[in-house]
């Protein structure tokens, strides 16, 4: 089992962990490091024990607090290559790069990923797997791609954005060229866009759902919450929906693997004997 947690989510900063009694891995830190290292007390976890802090790109809602707070615990920074370069680490700070067409291990954890459309160096979305558990992590995209799709199938977690509400950025003072923008194919997710991938991606294992990086202007996590699970609940979806949110943590959450993997897992150990 994996414990999910939300530090926050949104344009003020973003930052998850995941917790399994062999380490914890943070993944992104768009908080100051001293606000992180409270935000992960609130959560009842201890900062020594987190063993890497994972990158999806360099923004500064995403990655503020990464390199003091990898500094100060003495921990690599995981990321693409043109987010290490855009991140502008000390030559000597420990690192770990990723690389889209392997798996890449850290502690108890094997780290996937895949480029996504922003306007980042080289942004990325990440499926990590520990514990039997698969969680995926996709945010700041306005187009979920075919490399998206593969990467987070089978998940047993998603961490999936929802921007906006389209009648609220409709409706919205932003001018029509930020519309435009945020609604583009390099923009954000819709709460509709983010509900039908989930549908796409439902499967029997698929047990907790986390709604991340609202707009403060153009949504509202009522609206996300009831949104998503309309799309969701019609394909079968019975598991827990939550919406992170930017002034307060979330979690922990619990993922365990779902019947359809511990059914697999029970037939190959027969198949031993």
């Amino acid at each position: 089992m994996i414990a999910l947690s939300a530090l926050g989510s949104g344009s003020g900063g973003n930052a998850f962990l995941l917790d399994t009694p062999e380490g914890v891995l943070m993944i992104d830190a768009g908080f100051s490091a001293r606000e992180l290292a409270r935000r992960v007390g609130a959560v009842g976890i201890d900062p020594s024990r987190i063993t890497a802090i994972v990158l999806t790109h360099e923004h500064g809602d995403h990655a503020t607090g990464a390199r003091r707070l990898a500094g100060q615990l003495g921990i690599p920074v995981v990321a693409t290559e043109g987010t290490l370069r855009a991140l502008g680490l000390d030559p000597a700070a420990p690192r770990v790069p990723l690389r889209s067409a392997s798996i890449t291990e850290v502690g108890p954890f094997a780290i996937e990923s895949c480029r996504i459309l922003h306007d980042a160096a080289e942004p990325t979305a990440v499926a990590i797997e520990a514990a039997g558990v698969r969680i995926g992590f996709a945010y700041d995209l306005g187009r979920p791609t075919v490399g998206l799709r593969h990467l987070l199938r089978g998940c047993d977690g998603l961490v999936l954005e929802a921007n906006y509400d389209e009648v609220m950025l409709r409706t919205s003072d932003y001018p029509p060229s930020v519309q435009h923008r945020i609604a583009g194919s390099g923009g954000h997710l819709s709460n509709r866009a983010a509900g039908e991938l989930l549908g796409d991606l439902w499967h029997e294992d698929l047990s907790v759902v986390v709604l991340a990086h609202l707009s403060r202007q153009c949504n509202d996590a009522a609206v996300a919450r009831r949104t998503v699970a309309e799309l969701l609940d019609a394909r079968g979806f019975r598991g827990t929906i939550a919406v992170a949110t930017q002034d307060a943590p979330l979690g922990p959450l619990p993922v365990a693997p779902g019947p359809a993997k511990l059914r697999m897992t029970a037939q190959a150990e027969l198949e031993l004997f």
